[in-house]
C-alpha cells in the first residue's frame, strides 16, 4: 500500500460510537449521509472540516461503545484513510477491518501526536513519522490480507474479488 500523509484531527480516551455517530441519525446506511453527522456532538465542525486523507488520531479504547459498523463507515465515508490510537476497542477494530479502514495502535506514543500535525503512515511497515515534530513511531504492521482487505475497500469487496 502507498504512503498516507494527512492532517490530524485528535481525539481522546473513551470516544465510543455513540459520539462518532450519534443514535438519532441511524435512520440510513447510506455512507455519504453518515459522514455528514460524523463527530458531531464531540467536534461540530469535522464533517464540514475534514479534507479526503486527513487522519483520525484518538486514545485509549478507541470505538467502544455499541457493535454498530455505523461508526467505522461514517469516519471512513468523511474520506478518513486510517486511524491511529493508543488502543482500540476490539469490536470497532473488527468492523473498521471489515469496512476496509486501516486502524494502527501505537500506545502511549499516542500521547505525542497533537492536532493538526501532518503524518505519514506506512501502512505494511508500521511506520508512522509525524513530519511536524519530525519524530516516529512504530506500530504493529498491518498482515497483508488486512493490506488487501482494505485495498478492496472492505471484506465484502475482497471476498468477491479474491474467492
Amino acid at each position: 500500500m502507498a504512503v498516507l500523509e494527512g492532517k490530524v484531527w485528535r481525539y481522546g480516551d473513551n470516544i465510543d460510537t455513540d459520539v462518532i455517530i450519534p443514535a438519532r441519525y441511524l435512520n440510513t446506511f447510506d455512507p455519504k449521509e453518515l459522514a455528514k453527522h460524523c463527530m458531531v456532538d464531540i467536534d461540530k465542525d469535522f464533517a464540514q472540516k475534514v479534507k479526503a486523507g486527513d487522519i483520525m488520531v484518538g486514545g485509549k479504547n478507541f470505538g467502544c461503545g455499541s457493535s454498530r459498523e455505523h461508526a467505522p463507515v461514517a469516519i471512513k465515508a468523511c474520506g478518513v484513510p486510517v486511524i491511529i490510537a493508543a488502543s482500540f476497542a476490539r469490536i470497532f477494530y473488527r468492523n473498521g477491518i471489515n469496512v476496509g479502514l486501516p486502524l494502527m495502535e501505537i500506545g502511549d506514543n499516542v500521547e505525542r501526536i497533537h492536532a493538526g500535525d501532518k503524518l505519514s503512515v506506512d501502512l505494511s511497515s508500521g511506520k508512522i513519522r509525524d513530519i511536524t515534530t519530525g519524530e516516529t513511531f512504530q506500530a504493529t504492521p498491518l498482515p497483508g490480507f488486512i493490506q488487501d482487505i482494505a485495498k478492496a475497500g472492505g471484506l465484502i469487496q475482497y471476498v468477491k474479488e479474491y474467492r
